[in-house]
């Protein structure tokens, strides 16, 4: 077994670090001068109507509301991500340009050889917009009722395990790679082109088990259709407090949790990025703003930036470490 999240940091601690919403004051606020004095971009390396568009669209509405200048969203789908990226690295560092920093770009930085951006070097952090759990996915009949009868499962003499992810290298699939190698399986990966896939593979028996967001399956589990095992966080999820986590069931140091953030350009200002901080805090600690996100299946996760950037960082090394031990090649 490998413990790839060694002594580090709570990692729900770094989300919400200092996330007491609208309590945090903005350091140099007055030298904020004019910003914003016109528009601002948000781009999203993902297609709209995707979790991340959802999200930053709700955002810079009650944004946009409260500085007085338009948020206008970009989405920059395409290249993981290196689009977006490249896209927002290169503009002006005035904080009238803003990215959807995710889970994914911290992956990216083990998961190719190399980048046309540095995901620490080249963006300032705001901070954390959502986090999220995945899930580990049962069909409603199988006999897989806990983790213990999972794990049991995919040890040697067991029923044999096959579990669905989509796409190598996202973080549902790392998520099987780490519970593989965490729990000594000798389980079987299968990917799939899409969560749809995904879903209906675990449904009819094609794999014993598969890891999706509860975004994603909540429209099974409400159908009767698949069965939550376990959450990946290092906590219970306060959309499913009853649902126990890998974690609880010995699994070490084991903690997958998603998230996406805001960051600007690197040499943003730093009284634009507190300014930026607490106004997304505040819009985070909106009730409706709340209830919208724990709707779709998210937990509102506001933090500093420089809890955002260990969160970062952290991440990135964490990947790192679950892509050596799985034997992933770089692309």
């Amino acid at each position: 077994m490998t413990d790839f999240d060694g002594k580090r940091t709570s990692r729900r601690g770094v989300l919400r670090g200092a996330a007491l919403a609208a309590a945090w004051p903005v350091a140099g606020q007055a030298q904020t001068g004019t910003y914003p004095n016109g528009p601002i971009r948000i781009i999203v390396g993902f297609g709209s109507g995707g979790l991340a568009d959802v999200t930053v669209r709700l955002v810079g509405e009650k944004l946009a509301a409260r500085l007085g200048h338009p948020v206008v969203v970009e989405n920059r789908p395409g290249a993981g991500g290196s689009l977006a990226a490249r896209a927002a690295a290169t503009a002006e560092p005035s904080g009238q340009t803003l990215i959807v920093i995710s889970t994914g770009n911290a992956i990216n930085a083990s998961l190719f050889r190399s980048l046309p951006y540095d995901p620490v070097r080249d963006f300032t952090p705001i901070s954390a917009l959502v986090s999220f759990d995945l899930l580990l996915l049962a069909a409603v009949g199988s006999p897989l009722r806990s983790v213990q009868d999972v794990l049991a499962a995919g040890r040697p003499g067991g029923r044999g395990l096959v579990i669905a992810t989509i796409s190598a290298g996202s973080t549902q699939n790392l998520a099987a790679e780490w519970l593989k190698n965490a729990g000594g399986l000798d389980a079987t990966i299968v990917t799939y082109r899409s969560t749809g896939e995904v879903l209906t593979a675990v449904q009819r028996g094609d794999a014993q088990i598969g890891f999706e967001s509860y975004a994603a399956a909540r429209g099974a589990i409400d159908g009767n259709l698949l069965r939550p095992v376990a959450s990946t966080g290092e906590r219970r999820s306060m959309l499913l407090p009853d649902l126990p986590t890998l974690r609880e069931a010995g699994l070490g140091e084991y903690a997958v949790t998603g998230w996406n953030a805001l960051f600007a350009p690197a040499a943003t200002p730093a009284p634009v990025v507190a300014l930026l901080n607490q106004q997304i805090a505040a819009i985070l600690a909106m009730p409706e703003i709340r209830e919208r996100l724990l709707g779709l299946g998210v937990e509102p996760a506001p933090n500093s930036p420089e809890a955002m950037g260990t969160l970062l960082r952290q991440d990135i090394a964490t990947w790192a470490r679950v892509i050596d031990a799985a034997g992933i090649e770089r692309q």
